[in-house]
């Protein structure tokens, strides 16, 4: 097994198969007080010690579970992105093929990387507190003494236990409540999962919870505030999950459901099986942004069922579901709107590499971690350039009905199991080998391991159709003189989609990264158009973004306004940044952050503190 550079374990010589988790929150504390049960298959004979993940955790104890012996453990030294390894001294004698299960009894830490911890005010009903966590991509040896690697798969089995009138929620099959028998005033909830997972996809979360049932294996939960809202936003789960069903094979995690989270919730969503977690910001009343569901439906195979055996693999889970979203998307709703979908990738994934530089080894597809925090290397080129690059390949041996089979079979060869670059070239090599003379034309080199934007102009190659409307408008105001502003009006975008009128900002965005339109544009667009109103997070991100860059002060505000009413990274760091670069507004991104700190998750907090140089 490929060793993690991310982590000090070493699952090639005894490898964790199952965890048993038993946690007592407390909110008062912050704090999770903990027991676990980690069964191992011994890979080598005479393993002596075992090293695990942690990460400011409190170890009390560890135990030989079969034997009850107290085992020896020391902390070894503290590393700056990774934690702490717990080195355990084993008991003697064990043989390959063998296992072990130790008992580790520990406490986290108040600042646990992977928990947020909710007051009651920042919550909904403003009644009770709530916590989540996010696991992806190191959090998790912050809640669990681990093997903390995507490259271990294990099952596992939880009990939580938290006080009566609150719901715990897991990334597995819930399997019971019961009052708890050491505390009158809580209730434990139980879980098991049987499908082997990934550290980073163990999840939990606690709050007053309720939920409506949106199809036949899913339901939606949230705060009551907003269930009703929720549930009719995401009434097309179950066609997503069929549609993917038809293109790469049984749903395997029996129950699809999904957890709307508060507003402070970092990612757009994450796709802890059976419980995926997705941002509120996606509530946009008329289900124009639900697309984020289909791709975390979509890692139910890519990501969860074959996953990257480290983050330098990362783009094997990001962009092999952008591409299995987009497929959903263009079933669903035509293959206009899949291309469409490249087009304003294409897009996302060039201000990634500008922001990065074009020379930066994190625009490469396959990177390098070495001493370095997954977070950090986090942006859409995994998920943008590795999409494109599958569409490629698909143009390339000769289509949809020819690379479709070819796809579906990757992932039953592959399910329950890791995988690399190599091993998916290898795979891709063999299975088209009767196209070896075609594949060979491929620069391999360039697309995986070079940096930058892709060595063949992708954009170039899409269907344009439902693109073509937006570019015009978009040259229209960009060449607009003075005299031309009073003939835009409302008409231009009424036959707009949503989808048109981001793609239709996105590309002003692109065409004035180094010359903003004049501020009496802006003006003139915000009195056509009236996108300060909208609801749409996606549009109101782009036109803030837009505004900034032309320093209109009247946006200032509307920005803070949305920095604190959301915490999805996609946004918050993105235009920190554009108040930060703006010379009047830079003073107001350094006050807002500094003051709103807590309001923000601890991975997305610390991002932007390293984006505002304040790190």
């Amino acid at each position: 097994m490929a060793v993690d550079p991310c982590s000090f374990s070493s699952p090639n010589e005894c490898i964790c198969t199952k965890i048993s988790w038993f946690v007592n929150v407390d909110f008062e504390t912050h704090i999770l007080d903990c027991n676990v049960d980690l069964q191992f298959s011994v890979k080598k004979d005479g393993i002596t010690r075992l090293t695990l993940d942690t990460s400011d955790l409190n170890i009390k104890s560890v135990h030989n579970q079969a034997t009850k012996e107290k085992l020896s453990f020391k902390l070894g030294e503290k590393h700056k992105a990774f934690g702490t390894p717990l080195h355990i001294d084993l008991p003697d004698g064990l043989k390959s093929g063998s296992t072990v299960t130790l008992s580790i009894s520990y406490q986290t830490s108040s600042t646990a990387s992977a928990i947020q911890w909710l007051k009651p005010e920042q919550t909904s009903g403003k009644k009770h507190p709530y916590l989540f966590t996010q696991c992806q991509a190191i959090h998790a040896r912050s809640i669990i003494p681990c093997q903390d690697s995507p490259g271990v798969k294990a099952k596992y089995e939880a009990e939580v236990s938290v006080p009566k009138g609150l719901v715990a929620l897991m990334s597995a099959a819930t399997n019971g409540e019961a009052s708890d028998s050491n505390d009158v005033n809580r209730s434990v909830f139980k879980f098991k999962q049987e499908v082997a997972i990934p550290s980073y996809l163990i999840a939990m979360v606690v709050g007053a919870l309720e939920s409506r049932q949106v199809g036949p294996r899913s339901r939606v939960w949230s705060e009551k505030e907003m269930v009703e809202e929720c549930a009719l936003e995401f009434a097309e789960v179950e066609t997503m999950i069929s549609t993917a069903e038809s293109l790469v094979g049984e749903y395997v995690w029996g129950q699809y459901d999904l957890l709307i989270l508060p507003p402070s919730f970092p990612y757009g969503g994450m796709e802890n099986p059976c419980l995926t977690f997705v941002t509120p910001t996606l509530l946009a009343g008329d289900r124009s942004l639900t697309g984020v569901v289909a791709h975390e439906i979509s890692h139910s195979w890519t990501g969860n069922l074959v996953t990257n055996r480290t983050w330098e693999h990362f783009w094997l889970n990001e962009g092999f579901t952008v591409f299995l979203e987009r497929k959903i998307i263009g079933r669903m709703h035509g293959e206009q709107m899949r291309q469409f979908g490249f087009i304003g990738g294409w897009k996302t994934l060039n201000d990634s590499v500008t922001k990065f530089g074009e020379d930066s080894p994190l625009t490469q597809l396959v990177v390098s971690l070495k001493d370095s925090d997954p977070d950090d290397a986090f942006s859409s080129v995994p998920y943008e350039k590795g999409s494109c690059f599958l569409f490629y390949l698909e143009q390339l041996v000769g289509g949809p009905e020819v690379f479709e089979p070819f796809f579906r079979k990757y992932i039953e060869e592959h399910k329950y199991k890791t995988a690399t670059t190599d091993e998916w070239k290898a795979f891709l090599m063999d299975y088209f080998k009767d196209k070896a003379d075609v594949l060979e034309s491929v620069d391999w080199d360039a697309w995986l391991y070079k940096p930058g934007m892709p060595p063949v102009n992708m954009i170039e190659r899409y269907d344009s159709t439902l693109a073509d409307a937006c570019t015009k408008l978009c040259q229209r105001w960009i060449k607009a003189s003075p005299e031309d502003l009073a003939t835009f009006s409302s008409k231009d975008i009424e036959g707009f989609s949503s989808a048109q009128i981001i793609e239709f900002l996105a590309q002003l965005l692109y065409h004035t990264a180094g010359n903003p339109l004049p501020l009496s544009h802006i003006e003139a667009m915000e009195n056509a158009y009236n996108f300060s109103s909208k609801k749409n997070s996606e549009i109101r991100f782009r036109w803030l973004r837009l505004s900034i860059r032309s320093n209109c002060k009247d946006s200032f505000q509307h920005t803070v306004n949305f920095l604190l009413e959301q915490g999805r990274m996609k946004f918050t760091r993105p235009l920190y940044e554009e108040l930060f670069k703006c010379k009047d507004a830079k003073e107001l991104a350094i006050e807002t952050f500094t003051a709103n700190q807590s309001f923000y998750h601890p991975i997305c907090s610390s991002m932007v503190a390293k984006d505002l140089k304040l790190h």
